[in-house]
């Protein structure tokens, strides 16, 4: 099923310019832009994903991750093919790197997402594995249709969306996570062929909006593992989004094209964190390390354990109506459904 896309504009009658994310890619006549989803059809663009999932399945909130939204609940997570980067460790590039036709898909309308919402025992909708952008119209109408129906809906991103499309997505989105990749543009070039400061940009639109944001920077070795560039961003983060901000350092895999990597060292992502403290960040969390300490939540006021994280599982809660239970002082999130 085809559909008219939202965001672009005619430069002639037969060619066309996306404005959905930063790439505005200029596409002729029987063309696709760069996310291989979007196609020029006699001069209207058409999203070619809606309602063609590539993947829907069910998971924890927790696996996003996304530590201060709910957590232990089960989200319904769906994703459609491609994406609008080309990362060279994407875990998901068999699910990224391909165009619908490459991959097998059914068709769900977002009535039927919103159904088997109901019939699978989750409580929200997590728009995950690739890049949600690149399937706008589809995440639009089943948030739409799920905030309507008092449904919560996240989505795990990179952040490379121009800010009127983030603008709209943020009016029916109840949680963002985005991937700050790194914190320089060359990292971002040679490594995703992408660029840094739209999604900085991206990061201020969403925390001005007042919507809920978590940070993952996935550590990369000899890539963005200096600790002068992680102080660079936890210092840009504190500035920029304040202190409350919840960042991951999730630890790296040999993956996709960067198989000659070793997995991040552990003293690397400890080190991290300790910048991410030293420099003021309240809630910092290792990543991809089953059973390490600080995948727990801790209390920045009394430094009491207040959510105790095994991997995906919570083993303890101490929060109360969102205040930790020890001092009373409020931790910020989404704790209480609504």
């Amino acid at each position: 099923m085809v559909r008219e896309a939202m965001f672009y504009k005619n430069i002639d009658p037969q060619t066309v310019q996306c404005q959905l994310c930063p790439r505005e890619c200029v596409i002729g006549d029987g063309k696709r832009g760069f996310c291989r989803n979007r196609e020029n059809q006699k001069g209207k663009l058409y999203t070619l994903v809606y309602g063609e999932p590539a993947v829907v399945d069910i998971g924890p909130i927790e696996k996003a991750p996304i530590y201060h939204f709910y957590p232990g609940h089960l989200r319904l997570c769906l994703t459609c093919a491609s994406c609008n980067f080309r990362c060279k460790y994407c875990q998901n590039w068999h699910l990224s790197q391909k165009s619908i036709e490459e991959l097998p898909h059914s068709y769900y309308s977002p009535e039927e997402i919103l159904q088997k919402v109901r019939k699978g025992g989750v409580d929200s909708v997590s728009f995950t594995y690739t890049e949600p952008t690149v399937y706008f119209e589809y995440l639009y109408d089943i948030s739409l249709i799920a905030r309507q129906n008092g449904i919560k809906t996240s989505i795990v991103s990179n952040g490379y969306i121009n800010r009127d499309p983030m603008l709209k997505l943020l009016s029916v989105l109840d949680a963002v996570k985005i991937d700050l990749k790194g914190f320089s543009e060359k990292f971002y070039e040679e490594v995703c062929s992408a660029s840094l400061k739209p999604v900085l940009e991206t990061l201020i639109t969403v925390k001005k909006n007042r919507t809920w944001l978590e940070i993952v920077n996935l550590v990369v070795p000899t890539l963005n593992d200096d600790p002068k560039m992680i102080k660079e961003m936890c210092r840009w983060i504190k500035e920029n989004l304040g202190v409350e901000t919840p960042i991951h350092f999730t630890r790296f895999f040999p993956n996709y094209k960067l198989t000659h990597l070793p997995p991040t060292p552990l003293p690397t992502l400890e080190s991290a964190y300790e910048i991410a403290i030293e420099n003021g960040l309240r809630y910092v969390y290792i990543g991809n390390v089953p059973g390490h300490i600080r995948n727990s939540t801790f209390c920045h006021s009394c430094g009491k354990k207040i959510i105790h994280r095994t991997h995906f599982d919570i083993t303890e809660m101490n929060l109360h109506d969102g205040r930790c239970r020890f001092c009373n002082t409020p931790v910020p999130g989404k704790w209480i459904w609504a």
